[in-house]
């Protein structure tokens, strides 16, 4: 029979000594690092901020060592215990790995550093209540101190030869400026405070105007230490390096990649893909090309999404049509991840995410989607892959399922078990399961889909070469080494978007060393284990309790996700 009971017939069970270790280190996780506990959605830190001082780094790494040192010595009390122990160890090894290396503590960049959870955790906080409202001011007026100490962390870290690259601190510095405003256009935080629902001259509407306004100051301070202090001393060459890119990758996939062979791969696999584009674009503008078919697909009324309230409503729209389509015929989704919230940000250039529910769904699983700044309307045939990525059944069925499933992940595992492989190459593999199941027949959605595809491979090897110093195979880019320029001029080849856009897509590849090839090698490695599995299973094989088995995994690292799969479906 297909993946029989190893791990998705596991029943509930008394706590284990794993578990309770799991249990307790998420609650000690959640107060080292409050931005986090929000965006899991644990109560009771939403007023503060981590400590990203030396001192705060130290504290945290002292806790993930002593942590896996404890789950090191633990003796699992069952298959199931295997599998959290070995993915504790994993998981916290790896971003031991970064601390220990002085990764963590330098971390600044234009997209993905402590630095951007000073906006967005607001996004995540409850503001329901007046009380609510009284923790969105205390945290405001917290900000100051805590990204002062985020200062003299990244002095610290500067001093002992780590820090991000120059045009990742002039990036962040302006960042910084734009969340905080100015006197003719207010900030995020001026803007936030105004959003309360009481008067402006009441005591609470004060405190929220006067901390935000002391919020925004501290951001128009911090930006001026990054240009003043961190600049001088920060490299300006982009690329990391293969030593480091080697400890990031290990972090972002929970694996230890042949990044060369992966380079080779994904030029192969970027080949394939654009063949297979111009092959649909033929069907929907015949004889006129990929930019032809954009273009005509781009013209069609039918297609537009006309302002904000539009593109939100679609966004709910399509994601509740794609849940209740594959409830129960392609996945069994429990009732409280039926629940899934489509919004737009409240600052443009911020990308489109996921954030997961809170741990008792009273905050749902959310996609949010950031326009451009001064874009109103929006096509759908870019979007539709996108939300099968960001919802059902990509980012929101694969968490949001660990989330609920209680009976066979521990705390640590349904909240805190993340990896960027595991999560991203789910959320591309959906995209490519939604061709297979017929929700792209559509020409133009199957387009979109591709064109996603092709960004995504095109990363793999801008990433890996850029930051290795890879050469570039004769007649493939503008040169045959990368350079900034070099690498420009390749977005705009493969990536069809608004050249801002480009900018930042190059942007966040050079600053987030190793993230961005995860969706590919993450889908890489499910499409092999799936592959694999049908050889060894025949006409036992069944796609939907093997995708059931995926998801009862939580999020392992790639290494271990593939091993496990194995086994699983040998049994």
């Amino acid at each position: 029979m297909a993946s029989v009971g190893p791990v998705t017939t596991f029943s509930t069970r008394p706590p284990t000594p794993l578990d309770q270790l799991a249990d307790g280190f998420v609650d000690s996780y959640a107060a080292s690092q409050p931005a986090v506990a929000t965006y899991i959605g644990v109560p009771g830190h939403d007023d503060r901020w981590p400590d990203l001082t030396r001192d705060g780094h130290e504290a945290h790494a002292e806790l993930l060592r002593s942590t896996r040192a404890q789950a090191e010595a633990l003796e699992p009390t069952d298959r199931r215990d295997e599998i959290a122990r070995s993915a504790m160890l994993e998981r916290l090894g790896a971003e031991l790995d970064r601390y220990d290396a002085g990764y963590a503590q330098s971390d600044l960049n234009s997209s993905s550093s402590p630095l951007q959870a000073f906006r967005e955790a607001f996004d995540l906080m409850p503001t329901e209540t007046e009380d609510d409202w009284a923790t969105v001011a205390v945290r405001l007026a917290a900000m100051p101190s805590a990204l002062l100490g985020y200062a003299r962390g990244l002095d610290d870290a500067a001093s002992r030869g780590h820090v991000s690259a120059a045009r990742q601190v002039r990036l962040a510095a302006e960042r910084a400026r734009q969340w905080a405003g100015t006197e003719d256009r207010p900030g995020f935080f001026t803007r936030l405070a105004r959003q309360a629902p009481f008067p402006a001259n009441s005591a609470l509407g004060r405190d929220l105007a006067d901390a935000a306004e002391r919020a925004s100051g501290s951001l128009h301070g911090f930006a001026e230490h990054l240009d003043r202090v961190l600049l001088p001393t920060a490299p300006e060459t982009d690329g990391v390096g293969r030593d480091r890119y080697l400890v990031e990758s290990r972090f972002h996939t929970g694996a230890r990649l042949d990044l060369d062979e992966t380079y080779e791969w994904g030029w192969a696999e970027l080949a394939r893909i654009v063949a297979e584009k111009e092959r649909v674009a033929e069907q929907i503008a015949p004889g006129q090309g990929v930019a032809g078919a954009m273009a005509a697909l781009d013209a069609d009324p039918a297609r537009i999404l006309r302002g904000r309230d539009a593109l939100q409503a679609w966004l709910q729209e399509t994601g509740d049509r794609a849940i209740a389509a594959l409830d129960g015929v392609h996945f069994d989704i429990p009732e409280p991840v039926r629940r899934l919230e489509g919004l737009l940000t409240p600052t443009p250039g911020e990308g489109v995410y996921y954030s997961a529910p809170s741990e008792d769904f009273s905050r749902p699983g959310r996609m949010w989607w950031s326009l451009p700044d001064g874009v109103e309307d929006m096509t759908t045939w870019r979007e539709t892959t996108t939300v099968f990525h960001e919802g059902a059944p990509g980012h929101h069925l694969q968490i949001g399922q660990a989330v609920h499933d209680a009976d066979r992940l521990n705390r640590w595992q349904r909240l805190l078990c993340w990896c960027s492989g595991a999560a991203e190459g789910w959320a591309l593999y959906a995209e490519r399961l939604m061709q297979e199941l017929g929700f792209l027949d559509d020409p133009g959605d199957l387009l979109g889909m591709l064109d996603s595809q092709e960004l995504r491979a095109a990363r793999v090897v801008l990433d890996i070469g850029v930051h290795l110093d890879l050469p570039i195979p004769a007649g493939a880019a503008g040169g045959d080494r990368w350079t900034y320029d070099v690498a420009l001029a390749f977005l705009r080849e493969h990536v069809s978007m608004p050249d801002a856009m480009r900018v930042d897509e190059l942007h966040r590849y050079l600053g987030w060393p190793g993230q961005a090839p995860v969706y590919k090698i993450g889908e890489r490695v499910l499409l092999v284990c799936r592959d694999e599995a049908r050889q060894r299973m025949g006409a036992e094989f069944d796609l939907k309790r093997w995708h059931a088995d995926v998801l009862s995994l939580g999020q392992l690292g790639l290494d271990p996700l593939a091993a496990e799969l194995a086994r699983m479906s040998s049994v």
